[in-house]
């Protein structure tokens, strides 16, 4: 080690390297030494032994997270700041310690310890603070907590899986890595027919429209669109940007289109396709879908029904099979958990027939099933193939959220976030707030749209929020856009309470509130 009265350049990539789990210790602490010697900086320890000394006692001071981000020409004194230098090496000691690793897909990361370095090392935390301390810390760097209705806040495995290290797409490894992700995929949906079919396409969830519009329908054909808000409009605007005749049956804002009225427009004109968006994200209304395949069924039973799941899947109800849909889609970025750039749809048997009789080629070729559907049955049979290269660090977050998703049953994870969206519905009905979906029946698990007080805006009520360290979204539905807010609440928010997302959520809203109406008197 330097001397005491010397500097110690610390360079910054030392501090966010994050080691491959495939890497063992020592291979770990030679790359980090080597990274320093190539950037010019200075090795701060001799042996693997002196750094875990150095990181014992660096477990004494406070998180690295307050600390500003160093730079490669940042300097630390080591006579007036050893602790700092010590707190630095805080963010990489658990990388470098000889101690079981814990395998990337548990059911969440931020389950930093297992049971036997809790018995080994004496520095682990011992009082009930100290654990619920350590189960809600995360690598990831500060921000205001993410609320919206997707993009979500992640799970810190799946992040890592991000940085996975270059595959070629067509390798055995992420050929496999893919095969498990569309049999997940499978599952997510409740599917065990074989014949259905999964695609997972780069893209994002307005992607499924366009597979939907470009390889059920043909041009001329009729499309019926449940209008629950925004997304029923984009929907119907992308038919017709095929060539599909989209009829769309709205309700007033806050609800849904309602079975006799659905049975009467099915009873008036042959339509290809139904669609339904499951939660529409511009107003939180929640469609019903097991008796609406039925009455679909009785009326119409040629009639496709698509469900919009982008911002449903992963935490609303949706048995495929039992429910007898025909197509699902969704994306990676809301209650599944993964980032966005991700376009997921499993197909029924009865849609892959509709497709492979249709008289024309689809009118898309990056969306064409005919492109697609051979590569993700070659994928999903573990044999290299390729029309259009994957995203294979998505790919690895995805199967790392899927992992997650699927450790407890799917009625356990649909039970906790409609608990939870009901225990903060409670909550905003306690400030003298009203919902845009008034029905009980019409709100959703997954996100709440909220009415302002009178008077106030939405561009002027979300920056009080973001003081508050908590990020919502503004108003989508264009004819009310500026008069109330969006509060998602899915994924690992929900699941994983030690986060403390919700009730901070909560609270901020109650605050912001308070100081709108205080401000008005």
């Amino acid at each position: 080690m330097a001397s005491s009265k010397s500097l110690v350049r610390v360079p910054a990539r030392l501090h966010t390297s994050r080691r491959p789990s495939c890497l063992s210790h020592s291979s770990s602490l030679g790359i980090h030494a080597r990274m320093a010697s190539r950037r010019g900086g200075v090795a701060l320890w001799e042996s693997q032994d002196d750094l875990a000394s150095n990181a014992a006692k660096a477990r004494t001071f406070a998180d690295s997270r307050s600390m500003p981000r160093a730079t490669s020409s940042t300097k630390f004194p080591i006579n007036s700041s050893t602790a700092t230098a010590q707190l630095r090496l805080n963010s990489i000691s658990r990388h470098l310690q000889s101690r079981p690793t814990l395998e990337l897909n548990t059911p969440y990361s931020t389950e930093r310890f297992t049971s036997h370095e809790r018995e080994s090392d004496p520095q682990a935390p011992t009082s009930a603070r100290d654990r619920q301390s350590e189960a809600m810390s995360s690598s990831q760097a500060p921000h205001p907590t993410v609320l919206i209705p997707g993009p979500i806040e992640y799970d810190d495995a799946v992040l890592e899986s991000m940085s996975h290290f270059s595959q070629s797409h067509v390798g055995a490894p992420f050929v496999n890595t893919f095969s498990e992700v569309l049999t997940m995929t499978r599952k997510l949906v409740q599917t065990t027919n074989p014949k259905s079919q999964p695609f997972v396409i780069s893209g994002s969830g307005t992607l499924g429209w366009d597979q939907v519009a470009s390889n059920l329908c043909e041009r001329g054909d009729e499309a019926l669109v449940l209008h629950t808000g925004y997304f029923g409009d984009s929907f119907a605007d992308c038919f017709e940007t095929y060539g599909v005749n989209a009829t769309q049956l709205k309700a007033p804002i806050g609800d849904r289109p309602q079975l006799p009225e659905i049975e009467k427009a099915l009873k008036e004109k042959k339509y290809k396709v139904l669609t339904v968006t499951h939660v529409d994200t511009s107003t939180g209304v929640l469609s019903e879908l097991e008796e609406l395949t039925k009455l679909v069924r009785r009326v119409s039973p040629e009639t496709l029904v698509v469900v919009d799941g982008v911002c449903s899947v992963g935490a609303e109800d949706i048995r495929f099979d039992e429910m007898d849909l025909d197509l699902v889609m969704t994306a990676s970025q809301k209650a599944i958990g993964c980032p966005a750039g991700l376009s997921i749809v499993v197909a029924s048997e009865r849609a892959m027939n509709v497709f492979n009789a249709r008289k024309t080629r689809p009118a898309s070729y990056f969306a064409s099933w005919k492109n697609w559907a051979p590569i993700m049955q070659n994928y999903e049979a573990k044999k290299p193939s390729y029309f259009a290269t994957p995203s294979p660090q998505l790919i690895h977050a995805l199967h790392t959220a899927l992992t997650q998703l699927l450790s407890i049953p799917l009625k356990d994870r649909f039970a906790q976030h409609k608990k939870v969206s009901q225990e903060i519905k409670d909550q905003i009905k306690a400030l003298g707030l009203e919902q845009l979906a008034s029905k009980p029946e019409n709100q959703a698990s997954t996100m709440t749209a909220v009415y302002l007080p009178d008077g106030t805006i939405a561009p002027e009520f979300l920056p009080g929020l973001l003081e508050r360290g908590v990020v919502f979204a503004g108003g989508l539905h264009k004819e009310i856009a500026a008069k109330y807010i969006r509060f998602g609440h899915m994924g690992v928010s929900v699941m994983n309470p030690k986060r403390g997302d919700i009730e901070k959520a909560v609270k901020a809203l109650a605050d912001r509130v308070a100081e709108v109406r205080a401000s008005k008197k």
